[in-house]
């Protein structure tokens, strides 16, 4: 069976977890391959996925091959698979347009975007080139512009796009539109992670409605201390995320809560946490008789490859798409990958229909 080529742009701590993934799960069967939700997904394993293009537009790591890459500064996240096997791709620059919020140059080298004075490349003739099907985009939040320039990319070369970050493009009935015309599958919006803040709130929701307990206020309060928790101290960059994050609870609610009733949201960066994020979430609510209870949780995971496990499937599951010939929207995957899905299930329906599009019962 063919591999599944795929581009990425942005090599930070998401796509160094994806990448390790790939090659930690070679020679592995199901067995002993522990942190996955599907082994097999159309006959695909984890190690089925090639990494043909890569953008970038840091200067430690423009130039340098993907295997150098994923383990350049600003990258802090955990090393699971050290042994990479060399690359001959090299990373290509990228268009920074608003991929870098200006207040990152005040940090540390070690800690922040070193911009490359090279020039950017044709992208759409690099994906061309590369024989990629699937681009898949780990832009930083609040890279509005530059997540839209690389869809139309992916639209103009003729390649899948899984949108792993905050905008709104998947979920959009115009991109909808453009991609089902030119029958180009699309993933999106804003990656889930296995076990991460945004499914475990959304679980505890759905379990107070389930038994009946009425929910009044709840937060949900994270930290870290990655590239993306520091150019989130922007807070003008936040409102798309902020919204997944927030509709993500909401949609699991049959009554959904007042605005000031609900926060959600990253909150502070604290640089040694490095890649691990911890979520601090309350939530209170009255039982029979009217009775208050309240629940605080406190979860620590290591951010990237906890969104890795997600995007692995949402990869090959838009393979699928690409093979049965499906332009547009794959609501399935998305509503069980992704925080912004075109359409929200619970995460129970969800699941069921991943089963269902995976076996073919499902037309997307």
């Amino acid at each position: 069976m063919d591999k599944i080529k795929i581009a990425i742009v942005g090599i930070g701590n998401c796509a160094s977890s994806l990448i390790q993934g790939i090659h930690y799960y070679d020679g592995k069967n199901p067995e002993d391959a522990i942190g996955l939700m599907h082994w097999d997904i159309g006959g695909y394993s984890p190690s089925d996925i090639e990494v043909v293009a890569a953008f970038d537009v840091d200067a430690r790591k423009v130039g340098k091959t993907i295997d150098e890459a994923i383990f350049a500064k600003p990258n802090c996240t955990t090393i699971f698979q050290k042994d990479i096997p060399k690359y001959d791709v090299t990373v290509s620059m990228g268009h920074v347009l608003d991929g870098v919020a200006e207040h990152m140059s005040k940090y540390d080298d070690e800690y922040t975007f070193v911009v490359s004075d090279e020039e950017p490349v044709d992208v759409v003739e690099v994906l061309k080139e590369s024989g990629a099907e699937i681009l898949v985009n780990y832009l930083p939040v609040g890279s509005e512009e530059a997540a839209r320039y690389y869809a139309q990319c992916a639209l103009d070369a003729e390649v899948a796009y899984v949108n792993c970050m905050p905008v709104f493009i998947v979920s959009d009935d115009e991109w909808d539109a453009k991609f089902k015309a030119k029958g180009i599958p699309i993933v999106g919006d804003d990656i889930k992670a296995q076990i991460g803040a945004t499914i475990t709130h959304r679980t505890l929701a759905s379990l107070f409605m389930d038994r009946g307990v009425k929910l009044d206020r709840t937060y949900q309060i994270n930290t870290g201390g990655n590239t993306d928790f520091l150019n989130m101290l922007n807070r003008e960059r936040l409102d798309s995320k902020k919204e997944s994050k927030t509709e993500a609870v909401q949609s699991v609610l049959t009554e959904r809560m007042d605005d000031r009733d609900i926060h959600i949201g990253p909150s502070d960066y604290v640089p040694w946490q490095n890649d691990n994020k911890l979520c601090f979430l309350r939530m209170e609510g009255r039982t029979f008789g009217d009775v208050p209870m309240n629940i605080e949780l406190r979860l620590s995971v290591e951010d990237s490859p906890n969104s890795a496990g997600c995007v692995i499937d949402a990869v090959r599951c838009c393979k699928i798409g690409l093979e049965r010939g499906i332009g547009g929207q794959l609501t399935s995957i998305s509503s069980y990958t992704m925080k912004h899905p075109p359409i929200q299930y619970t995460d129970d329906e969800a699941y069921e229909n991943v089963e269902k599009f995976i076996s073919g019962d499902l037309e997307r």
